[in-house]
C-alpha cells in the first residue's frame, strides 16, 4: 500500500514539475479550457436565474369564469360551494358585473360609452387561482368548469405558461448540447497536449519499457496531468463565471429596483461548483487516458 502510494505521490509532484517547465503553455492550455467550460456554466446559470425569475413573478395563471346574465344569488351561492370544495384550487374570488361595470368606466376614453348603456352587458364572473399552475392541470379545471350550471364560458391563462415551459426546456436542452461539444473539445485538447509531450519523451518511454516498465506505470504521470490540467480549467471557468455574475449583478439590482423588486443574481453554488471541477477533471483524464493508450501502442522499443 505504501509502495502504491509513494508511486502516486512521484507522479504528481513530477506532473506539477513539468507544468512550472512549460508555464506559458500550460497556462493557454488551462485559459483554452476554462473557457470552454464557462460557456455551458454561464448558460446553465443564467437559465437558474430566468427560471427563478419566473417563480417570483407576481402574476400567477388564472382561470375566468363567466356566468350566464340571467345567474341569481342561489346560482352564485351554488357557485360558491362549489369552489370551495375543490382541493386543487389556491383560491378564487368573485366579481360582480356592477364592479366589472365600474371598473371599465374608470378605463381611459371608456366613460362615455359606459354612460351611454341602458343596460349593464357584463357578466358575473369568478377570478380562480390553481394551486398548481402547470398547463394540464389548468386545462383539467377549466373543462371541469364547463360542464356546471349557469356557466357561459371558461378562459384559463395557462398559454404563457406553456411558452415559458417550452422556452425553458430548449433553453436546457441548448445547454446539454453545448456541454457535451464543448466536452468533446476539451478532450481533444488535453489529448493533444499530452500526445504532444509523448513525442518530446518517447525516447524516455522506450528506455522504461526496455527495463520492464509497465503500461499502467508509463500511464500513469500523464494521467495526472491530463487531470490536474481539467481540473485548473475547472476552477478557471468557476472564477470567470463568478466575476460575470457579480458584474451583471450590478446592473440586473439596478434594472430590478426600477420594478420594486429585489432580485439578485445568483452564481453556482457548491454543489455545482463540485460537479463542474469533477467533470473537467474527469474530461481531462478521459483525453489524457485515450492518447496515451493510442500512442503507448505506437511505441515499441528499439
Amino acid at each position: 500500500m505504501m509502495t502504491w502510494l509513494a508511486h502516486h505521490r512521484h507522479a504528481l509532484i513530477a506532473t506539477l514539475a513539468r507544468m512550472g517547465k512549460t508555464p506559458f503553455a500550460t497556462l493557454f492550455a488551462i485559459i483554452a479550457i476554462g473557457v470552454a467550460l464557462s460557456l455551458p456554466a454561464g448558460l446553465f446559470v443564467l437559465l437558474h436565474n430566468v427560471t427563478r425569475l419566473a417563480g417570483n413573478l407576481p402574476a400567477r395563471p388564472e382561470i375566468s369564469v363567466f356566468m350566464h346574465q340571467d345567474a341569481h344569488d342561489t346560482d352564485i351561492a351554488a357557485m360558491r360551494q362549489r369552489l370551495q370544495a375543490r382541493p386543487d384550487l389556491a383560491g378564487f374570488r368573485f366579481v360582480p358585473r356592477a364592479q366589472a361595470l365600474a371598473a371599465l368606466s374608470e378605463q381611459a376614453g371608456m366613460s362615455d360609452l359606459t354612460a351611454g348603456l341602458n343596460n349593464n352587458p357584463l357578466p358575473d364572473a369568478w377570478i380562480i387561482t390553481p394551486a398548481q399552475a402547470d398547463a394540464q392541470n389548468m386545462a383539467r379545471i377549466a373543462a371541469d368548469i364547463r360542464g356546471w350550471p349557469q356557466v357561459a364560458q371558461v378562459q384559463d391563462d395557462s398559454q404563457w405558461a406553456q411558452r415559458l415551459t417550452a422556452l425553458l426546456g430548449l433553453g436546457r436542452d441548448l445547454v446539454l448540447m453545448l456541454a457535451i461539444l464543448l466536452g468533446a473539445a476539451l478532450v481533444a485538447v488535453s489529448g493533444n497536449t499530452i500526445r504532444l509531450q509523448i513525442l518530446t519523451r518517447r525516447e524516455e518511454i522506450e528506455v522504461s519499457r526496455l527495463i520492464g516498465a509497465t503500461d499502467r506505470y508509463i500511464r500513469r504521470p500523464f494521467l495526472y496531468f491530463g487531470v490536474v490540467q481539467g481540473l485548473f480549467g475547472g476552477l478557471t471557468a468557476w472564477l470567470i463565471v463568478a466575476v460575470s455574475v457579480l458584474l451583471l449583478d450590478l446592473q440586473a439590482s439596478k434594472l430590478a429596483a426600477l420594478y420594486a423588486s429585489r432580485f439578485h443574481l445568483l452564481g453556482l453554488g457548491l454543489t455545482e461548483a463540485l460537479v463542474l471541477l469533477a467533470t473537467a477533471a474527469a474530461l481531462g483524464w478521459l483525453g489524457a487516458y485515450l492518447a496515451v493508450s493510442r500512442s503507448l501502442r505506437l511505441i515499441e522499443p528499439r
